[in-house]
């Protein structure tokens, strides 16, 4: 009698936890096809975020979940470790700020043009372009929440991680993406893959590269900034070649 209530009981767990798995699918696929309809609408990378925490639950969740982290990080932040030494973390270790000079670039690659040099159409770069191998694995370079996973316009594809304290970093011209929508991912965790070619997008245009590119950007509280000063000095030299 114990033994068929028991098979009962676990029968019954079993189902649940499947409802539930096909439940967090089925909404995982409403939100994907809602954040593609945002990217398809939205005229800026700045657009497409503000627009993704407002109507996305996963992104902000996410945005809650840094800014949670982010007061974490500050209370441990006169603790002395490494902050990615843990690789069971959910959450960053440290505040984004604190992680400057710290963190390993995505690609392995040539630095071809980097923040706020003069572009093809008379402006400023946003971000750094940097050109790798076909195939080429790419790495998140930093902990964060997945806030949009998927193509945009003419930069192939497009992964948006929240970092906290209003940081976000873009990488975008991959080929494909491994990362789910609400995912956290860690610093130095593969995320996507480069195609054999690059993407024709305004960002990458007139570098005179065919090897693939991926453009990555830093942006604080919408506006883009310079990630220059958040690399490692050795990924910094291995990005330069």
């Amino acid at each position: 009698m114990r033994l068929a209530e028991e098979k009962s009981r676990l029968e019954l767990l079993l189902s649940a936890k499947k409802q539930e798995h096909l439940k967090s699918v089925e909404v995982l696929k409403e939100e994907k096809e809602r954040a593609a309809e945002l990217a398809e609408q939205a005229g800026s990378l700045q657009e497409l975020i503000a627009n993704l925490e407002v109507e996305i639950e996963s992104a902000r969740e996410a945005a809650e979940k840094s800014r949670q982290a982010s007061l974490t990080a500050k209370r441990n932040a006169s603790r002395n470790f490494d902050p990615f030494a843990d690789p069971g973390r959910i959450a960053p270790a440290i505040a984004f700020d604190d992680a400057r000079g710290r963190l390993p670039q995505p690609v392995a690659g040539t630095m071809l043009k980097g923040f706020g040099q003069e572009d093809e159409f008379g402006g400023l770069t946003e971000g750094q372009s940097i050109a790798t191998r076909p195939g080429s694995n790419v790495t998140s370079p930093a902990d964060g929440w997945v806030v949009y996973s998927g193509p945009f316009r003419s930069f192939g594809q497009l992964l948006i991680l929240n970092t906290g304290d209003g940081y976000h970093v873009l990488l975008a011209g991959l080929d494909r993406i491994d990362a789910e929508l609400g995912q956290f991912v860690l610093t130095g965790e593969p995320v996507g893959v480069m195609g054999a070619t690059q993407w024709a997008s305004a960002s990458t245009f007139g570098l005179g590269s065919t090897q693939p590119i991926l453009y990555v950007e830093f942006r604080k509280d919408g506006r883009a900034i310079d990630p220059t000063p958040w690399w490692s000095r050795t990924e910094e030299e291995k990005a330069r070649g």
